[in-house]
């Protein structure tokens, strides 16, 4: 019996000298150089309080920084495999596509849940900087910092990324439907389209209206609205007529889709700005475009002002030129790129692609928003764009 127990404890103290260095001494080891206290908040990652570092990391050398061991993303995932299908919804946050889980988490430990670093807030207003952190009158969810009681944070079928794609159902889970009623006892038409008017973050006016009203919702309703079906895009052309100049052009937005065509873009009530956009220009280009921005969001090398601000170069009501551009390729670069055109490439009338005797423009070489090779070029500068006219002889 007493044999039998010392084997006993010989194969488990030989199962601990085996398998031990593979778990905890690891972590001790890195402790010598790495701050303990990076590593030991609140909540703290499973791997690092398992001491497994190279779970992630490389101790050695790694192709990646930080001596990851994989792609950021493609690390993540390979525990986290149950997010990857819940972060594919039809609009998708641009650190998640850009596959930066590191902007919102922090991959040791945290204070809060989830590992999101610091105040969730905080880290919204870090990327959302035209965003008021403050109104004369905030609704209160944002004045608690609370955004993920209406926004998902990964993705959604929302283009604004609320949790339910219908923005009026996402404001229905806290107001109820009977008090809507009452507070728009005069409505012409039945009440939906809550956003049209109210803002969700915050306003300077009563009921959360957004700031700049409307003329026509100003002087009444009936100024626009006859009977009960809703008001066409010739209502908006009948005032609007520098408008009606651009979506008479070949290429239009007014053509999107059934119905008024003018409100996809524009609140008919009241808005922010004084365009009435429904949000921020881009949110409102990416409702019908989300395929170009995710694909912009996956290169490497983008063209910074086509994030922020699509009217630079598109024409947003319409335009005789593909892609609703203002004015050609040359003339829309050269606006901001003040030495093309002078000392570069030839470009410009008489100057033809070879492969297709259309006149080269700028965009002939380079895609404006964006592409994995520097300068935004459409190929390698080095030799793949240039022999697309330039062809070498044989044996060269």
């Amino acid at each position: 019996m007493l044999f039998d127990r010392l084997h006993l404890v010989f194969f488990i103290a030989l199962g601990i000298s085996l398998f031990a260095p593979a778990m905890a001494p690891a972590a001790s080891n890195c402790y010598t150089c790495h701050d303990r206290r990076g590593f030991s908040r609140r909540v703290v990652h499973q791997p690092v309080a398992a001491g497994q570092c190279t779970a992630c990391h490389n101790p050695h050398v790694a192709r990646f920084a930080g001596l990851l061991a994989k792609p950021l993303a493609e690390l993540c995932f390979s525990c986290h495999e149950e997010k990857a299908s819940t972060f594919a919804g039809r609009v998708v946050h641009q650190p998640v596509l850009a596959g930066n889980c590191l902007a919102c988490h922090d991959p040791h430990s945290a204070d809060g849940k989830g590992l999101v670093k610091g105040d969730l807030s905080g880290l919204c207003f870090g990327c959302h900087t035209d965003l008021k952190k403050q109104y004369k009158r905030t609704h209160s969810p944002y004045a608690k910092g609370q955004c993920t009681s209406c926004h998902q944070p990964h993705s959604s079928e929302s283009p604004l990324l609320l949790r339910t794609e219908d923005a009026d159902n996402m404001c229905y889970t806290c107001h109820k439907r009977d008090a809507v009623r009452q507070g728009h006892r005069n409505s012409p038409v039945p009440v939906r389209g809550c956003l049209s008017c109210h803002n969700p973050h915050g306003s300077d006016r009563q009921g959360l209206v957004r700031n700049v009203l409307h003329s026509p919702y100003r002087q009444g309703c009936a100024s626009c609205h006859q009977g009960k079906s809703p008001p066409g895009a010739a209502v908006c052309l009948g005032c609007h007529k520098d408008v009606m100049q651009g979506v008479l052009r070949t290429h239009s937005h007014l053509a999107m889709g059934r119905g008024n065509s003018c409100i996809k873009c524009h609140t008919p009530h009241a808005g922010d700005t004084r365009e009435l956009l429904k949000g921020h220009m881009v949110s409102v280009c990416r409702s019908c475009h989300e395929d170009t921005f995710r694909r912009q969001a996956k290169r490497l090398f983008v063209h910074s002002e086509t994030i922020n601000d699509c009217g630079k170069c598109h024409a947003v009501h319409g335009s005789n030129r593909l892609a609703m551009l203002k004015d050609d390729g040359n003339a829309i670069c050269v606006g901001c790129h003040k030495s093309q055109g002078v000392f570069s490439h030839p470009v410009g009338k008489g100057v033809l692609d070879q492969r297709t005797g259309a006149v080269m423009t700028c965009v002939t070489c380079h895609n404006p928003h964006g592409t994995d090779y520097k300068n935004q070029l459409r190929l390698s500068g080095a030799k793949a764009l240039c022999v697309q006219c330039h062809q070498f002889g044989e044996g060269r």
